[in-house]
């Protein structure tokens, strides 16, 4: 059974249940969805079931990258939520992490800023993170700009190489926002 963790006008976010995997399995095999965050040459960075990792964050953290459905419909769109940094060559390690994912029909649509907001709001009124960190490449940006309207700023100095891609998507580059610039939903 899984938990609402916060809903918006558009969306629900909530725990991962038996079966999501599947779901999101359906969108981020895409060539367009992998385009950021694999090559076709690169082997898997992670074992095991995503469904599974995302359980074990949210019962130790209280927080994931949680399943994003939309209200109207119930349909999987995607994902978005928290983290603790666990990325290899960064000296973040900890810190509070905002991520997302959608399917490819859901792009464009606001849907990723609405549920990020949700998911920052959660960050600092809540389990009270004192700044959050968004990762992505140079060449994404969709999820640059995304972090530019939620107010986020690039921080070059924090920038890094991650062993677990390769060099066509190094470096990942570092946005950050502390919880006295964010000014919510």
């Amino acid at each position: 059974m899984s938990e609402v963790v916060a809903q918006t006008p558009r969306l629900v976010l909530r725990t991962w249940r038996e079966g999501d995997d599947t779901l999101l399995e359906s969108f981020n095999k895409t060539a367009a969805y992998k385009r950021w965050l694999e090559d076709d040459d690169m082997p898997p960075r992670r074992s095991g079931s995503t469904t599974e990792r995302m359980r074990r964050m949210q019962a130790e953290h209280g927080f994931c990258f949680w399943v994003m459905e939309r209200r109207q419909d119930g349909a999987f769109i995607g994902y978005c939520g928290l983290k603790r940094v666990d990325a290899q060559g960064t000296d973040l390690i900890d810190e509070f992490e905002i991520g997302w994912g959608l399917r490819e029909d859901a792009w464009g649509k606001g849907y990723a800023r609405e549920a990020a907001a949700a998911s920052l709001d959660l960050a600092f009124d809540q389990f009270g993170a004192e700044c959050v960190y968004a990762f992505t490449v140079a060449g994404n940006k969709a999820s640059w700009g995304l972090m530019e309207r939620l107010g986020m700023t690039r921080r070059p100095d924090l920038d890094y190489h991650d062993p677990a891609y390769s060099e066509a998507l190094n470096p990942t580059i570092v946005y950050r926002i502390a919880k006295s610039e964010w000014a919510g939903t």
